[in-house]
């Protein structure tokens, strides 16, 4: 069988509805290119129910000590690195909570390293240079659903005893049948032929975002929808926690400015802050609620966890 005669799988294909691309005013040009853009929330929307199963997968293995790894080669691998490099200062977790094993190494997420991804036993021995144990939950990235260099790294993820889970982008991929976890975000043809850094690569960022997130939020490192947990490393952030501080607190006589007082007391944890201005308790009465409700501010509060 010639090439041209072989299944194409959908992310690969020609988009008939944007075959005149080139010949379309700059303006139609990009509303036809946002349009296709847009369905990426609606397979995002799909795989919900698979994507709820992952978020429940990692935030058990966090609470239980263990790690998110994502795998992934390519536009795949910088969007989990871009995820993983946002939980701590958004979560005020360890940098190694979430982390990202990417082909190529750290020169691929600034520079084009796709050959890599074609080395499926370099996904394997990189996933055990970054300490893989059974406690982990190891989630392959691949718009294609077959990169060798992630099949390889799920592949030793599940000999090492770990959770796995796959994001893919096409329909039935031997990386989604070697996770425990498959989540399928059909995204199909991209507006510009075979170009998934657009469509299927945007539908991933959605998932990472939700997985991330998700999973911070159930292991309590937010409250309400407040992220109490993020790290004040600028004027920006210091001003920004102060007013979610003084929200959560809720009492008319504490805004930003008494906020960034309760910070102070509290060294700086918006948590034991929050403690602090409802309880009326000591910085470190606060701190040891906080320790003996496990961490989960709302249970600290005596409301609902």
């Amino acid at each position: 069988m010639s090439p041209i005669a072989e299944t194409i799988p959908p992310t690969e294909a020609r988009h008939p509805r944007t075959a005149d691309l080139d010949l379309l005013p700059t303006e139609a040009m990009l509303r036809l290119i946002n349009a296709e853009e847009a369905g990426a929330a609606e397979a995002v929307a799909v795989a919900l129910p698979a994507i709820a199963r992952v978020v429940e997968a990692v935030a058990g293995a966090l609470a239980g000590g263990g790690r998110l790894i994502y795998v992934g080669a390519g536009t795949s691998g910088r969007m989990a690195a871009m995820d993983a490099a946002e939980c701590p200062p958004t979560f005020g977790v360890p940098a190694t909570t979430v982390t990202a094993v990417v082909a190529g190494g750290r020169e691929a997420l600034s520079r084009s390293s796709e050959g890599a991804e074609d080395d499926e036993s370099a996904g394997s021995r990189d996933l055990e240079a970054a300490g893989v144990r059974p406690g982990d939950v190891v989630v392959g990235v691949a718009a294609s659903g077959r990169t060798p260099y992630t099949l390889g790294a799920l592949r030793r993820a599940r000999e090492l005893g770990c959770r796995t889970a796959a994001v893919v982008n096409n329909p039935g991929t031997p990386l989604a049948t070697a996770a425990d976890i498959a989540v399928e975000v059909l995204t199909g043809p991209e507006a510009l032929t075979g170009s998934t850094r657009m469509k299927a690569g945007t539908a991933q960022k959605m998932v990472l975002n939700l997985i991330s997130t998700g999973a911070m939020v159930r292991l309590g490192r937010t409250y309400s929808n407040l992220m109490l947990g993020v790290q004040a490393t600028n004027a920006k952030l210091v001003r920004r926690i102060a007013r979610q501080v003084a929200e959560a607190v809720g009492r008319p006589s504490v805004g930003p400015a008494e906020a960034e007082g309760l910070l102070e007391e509290a060294g700086g944890d918006a948590f034991v802050a929050v403690i602090i201005g409802r309880k009326g308790l000591k910085a470190e009465e606060a701190r040891a609620a906080l320790a003996a409700a496990g961490g989960s501010l709302r249970r600290a509060l005596g409301e609902k966890p």
